[in-house]
């Protein structure tokens, strides 16, 4: 669908972030599709992308939601995803979050440790509450991709080797609290290449069978976590066929729900963050592009380095050099360097792609800006979804306290 920026600037003002969510259904189907020879649950990871229309959304064509918080458990719950079809998982969960999650009666605690596991037991007795859970499993496969995202190796903080899962599926079978239903395992996002996956989940397959025949435990959920890729610029991605039928055939002979968690998949290239150009400023030979929106409004370029593609509305030729940089007071407050775009002028709009993925969820407040609107997009129709955030937002919790 084309999206006339322009009139969405002229109504919301700069910056904002506006999503498809005509795409968003069409991500979601095209995976769901390729599951349908099988029971399977697509859980969208909410981190993603959390704004509630985003995950209501996503809960109208039949998501379940992937959590690692509370609050994302309950933004799911809020905007109607059933309870059977909410994941918590975590590295870090507080007893409150766990006691939180067992009252909800959601469909499982997904741990990450034989800590994490004690602790369930014991908030589970306390409360005389039996708790589903998964054990997250960290099959030490190289996922092939940025060292920050990936973490499906044993020096990565998630999951646990498989001797320890073993440990921690006769602890979950033995003990009157637990109720072991599930295994997973997620070895990295923006996955690109199909081989660290079927390394993964065969891996884990074969633990699946193993418990089953040597402990005598009959787990109903396989979950293969997320992290499918797009195109951010000239990626070859993983055709969802092949994905599915890779994870099939490592399940080949085991009655059991397939579980899959994408978030960049589904919402990734559905979004577009939307800046204005303020002016243009000469530093000896280098040009930057000084824009409203900052690193705090998009931080992945700050962060990882993250390529998104940058254009100028309206403009194509007379290219040059350029940073493109914000208002922040951090030298990292750029959206992308050496690259060539037209020479702007003031009120000029610059779009950055592919930004409906880990773009607003990982806002901040720094140097005091408000975060900036949310806009979906449906047949052909513009709707706000989060208003812009006034200096009264951001003082709301301390000015009580002067």
């Amino acid at each position: 669908m084309a999206i006339n920026f322009k009139e969405l600037a002229e109504k919301y003002q700069t910056p904002y972030y506006v999503y498809d969510f005509d795409y968003i259904s069409k991500q979601y189907n095209e995976l769901k599709d390729a599951f349908k020879a099988r029971k399977s649950l697509i859980s969208y990871a909410v981190k993603a992308n959390s704004n509630l229309s985003v995950v209501k959304h996503l809960g109208d064509q039949g998501s379940g939601a992937d959590c690692v918080s509370i609050g994302e458990v309950k933004r799911a719950l809020k905007v109607g995803i059933a309870k059977y079809k909410i994941i918590f998982s975590g590295v870090g969960k507080t007893d409150s979050e766990i006691k939180e999650a067992l009252e909800l009666d959601i469909l499982m605690i997904n741990v990450e440790s034989e800590a994490e596991l004690h602790r369930v037991a014991l908030v589970a007795k306390e409360l005389a509450k039996i708790a589903r859970i998964s054990i997250r499993v960290n099959p030490n496969v190289d996922p092939k991709t940025h060292p920050y995202i990936s973490t499906g190796l044993h020096e990565n903080k998630f999951g646990v080797d498989i001797d320890t899962a073993k440990r921690m599926y006769i602890f979950a079978k033995n003990n009157e609290s637990t109720e072991p239903i599930g295994i997973h395992c997620h070895i990295g996002s923006q996955l690109t290449e199909l081989e660290p996956i079927k390394e993964s989940v065969n891996i884990v397959a074969d633990l699946v069978r193993n418990i089953k025949s040597a402990l005598k435990i009959d787990l109903s959920f396989f979950d293969v976590g997320g992290g499918l890729g797009i195109v951010y610029d000239d990626e070859t991605l993983i055709n969802t066929y092949d994905y599915a039928q890779t994870v099939l055939d490592a399940l080949f002979g085991l009655d059991i729900t397939v579980v899959c968690e994408p978030g960049r998949f589904l919402v990734g290239n559905s979004g577009t963050f939307v800046t204005k150009v303020l002016y243009e400023k000469i530093n000896g030979s280098k040009r930057f592009v000084i824009v409203d929106g900052a690193m705090n409004d998009l931080i992945r370029p700050s962060l990882y380095d993250a390529y998104h593609k940058i254009e100028v509305l309206d403009k194509t030729e007379d290219t040059s050099d350029c940073n493109v940089v914000g208002p922040v007071c951090e030298s990292g407050d750029f959206f992308a360097k050496n690259i060539k775009l037209p020479k702007t002028e003031n009120n000029d709009l610059i779009t950055i792609h592919s930004a409906g993925a880990y773009g607003f969820t990982m806002a901040s407040n720094y140097n005091t800006r408000g975060k900036v609107a949310e806009i979906a997009l449906e047949d052909g129709k513009d709707k706000l979804i989060r208003r812009r955030e006034t200096f009264e937002d951001l003082i709301a919790h301390e000015e009580e306290y002067l």
